[in-house]
């Protein structure tokens, strides 16, 4: 078992609060999560949590939740790991533990890891996620006795998050294909099924969701607002240029949307917008990556850290253009009091793959229209000047 970054020493104080994260993404959350704790959390001078757009008050210590232990669940992909490494140093710098294990490092990793959290599970009495659909997390939530539960978000997938709690659905990603499951799935029903009865609150049971998504609670749910308040402290306000810079996306990746419609659509907004650089995805392909570098003619910057801080740290587009993604929910909020504009565009039915699940198109519609602060040019454009004023929504 790795202890990476973990806190060493023998008869060390039991963990009150475990947080499990398997990107980047869920990482950065779990740390703005901690920073909104210890705003709310009785002391002397405690820091005011600032309003939207305003900067925020001087940082309190994260590791005023000095029991607060982050177990990173290591995925395979070299991009996302690279990332969760950088967020695990900026992590310690803000004095909260870090714990990396290589869960999937062999056919014995699983029962390693598992066998070597038993004990920190049993002990703590809060726990935090990034990733309510994944299996692994799902497992470790059968193995834990605490009664404060917390999911910070994993981008829009908390939106589907929620709204299956609500219903009493099954938990499934919004880009599966169909209802029906395989055998794998129906091995692991028993445990997703425990899992999910752990993230419905009881009468001994809360359940929190931390969410910079346009989300409505279920009942017994509180739901705690993110506003990228530790980023705005933490960093910036960054230096802007003045070109537009094209954000990617793993669509192509995931089966929804077809390559070749993606490229023309990535080289219409670079001809619209005058765009020179493109934000990969931490899961695009290369392959797509070099079509986009060597037949639209766009510089590929492959951030070090999630957007939200790359964009924040600068220097960044005074026009930031996405498709629907989790970035055209968090830009807004982790660069306002900038005077940099986001821009969502929709994706056009047509550009869909016959494997896409029929939910799709109606998720990122909604992911599209529920953003807020942001401009909705609507449909990619074939031509157009770059000088073409984007319609505030």
């Amino acid at each position: 078992m790795s202890t990476d970054g973990a806190k060493p020493g023998n008869g060390a104080k039991s963990v009150t609060t475990l947080a499990f994260v398997e990107s980047p993404v869920q990482l950065l959350n779990v740390l703005e999560w901690a920073y909104t704790d210890a705003m709310r959390a009785p002391g002397p001078d405690p820091a005011v949590p600032p309003e939207p757009g305003d900067e925020p008050s001087p940082l309190p210590p994260l590791g005023r939740a000095a029991d607060l232990t982050v177990v990173v669940l290591s995925p395979h992909d070299p991009m996302t790991r690279g990332q969760l490494r950088r967020m695990a140093e900026l992590a310690r710098d803000e004095g909260v533990a870090v714990r990396w294990e290589e869960a999937r490092g062999g056919a014995g990793a699983p029962l390693k890891t598992i066998g070597g959290l038993r004990g920190p599970l049993r002990r703590a009495a809060r726990i935090v996620i990034g990733d309510p659909f994944s299996r692994y997390v799902q497992l470790l939530l059968t193995l834990t006795r605490a009664k404060d539960l917390v999911v910070v978000d994993d981008g829009t997938a908390t939106m589907e998050f929620i709204s299956q709690l609500a219903n009493g659905e099954r938990l499934v990603r919004w880009h599966r294909r169909g209802t029906s499951r395989g055998a794998r799935d129906l091995v692991f029903a028993p445990v997703s099924a425990t899992a999910r009865r752990r993230l419905t609150p009881g009468e001994k049971r809360r359940v929190e969701v931390f969410s910079s998504m346009p989300v409505d609670p279920p009942p017994g749910v509180t739901i705690t607002a993110n506003d990228f308040s530790w980023t705005r402290a933490r960093f910036g306000p960054p230096r802007l240029t003045r070109g537009t810079d094209l954000v990617g996306t793993s669509l192509v990746e995931t089966g929804v949307v077809d390559l070749e419609r993606y490229l023309e659509a990535v080289a219409g907004l670079a001809e619209a917008h005058g765009a020179t650089r493109y934000f990969a995805h931490r899961r695009e392909s290369a392959e797509k990556l070099s079509r986009v570098a060597h037949e639209v003619g766009l510089e590929i910057v492959r951030p070090d850290l999630p957007l939200e801080l790359i964009a924040r740290r600068g220097p960044i587009g005074h026009t930031i253009v996405s498709f629907p993604s989790t970035v055209v929910h968090t830009l807004p909020l982790a660069l306002a009091g900038t005077e940099v504009k986001v821009a969502v565009y929709d994706v056009d039915p047509t550009w869909l793959t016959s494997d896409a699940s029929p939910r799709a198109q109606g998720f990122l519609s909604g992911v599209t229209d529920t953003a807020r602060d942001v401009q909705r040019p609507g449909s990619v454009p074939s031509t157009a000047s770059p000088d073409t004023p984007l319609a505030m929504s």
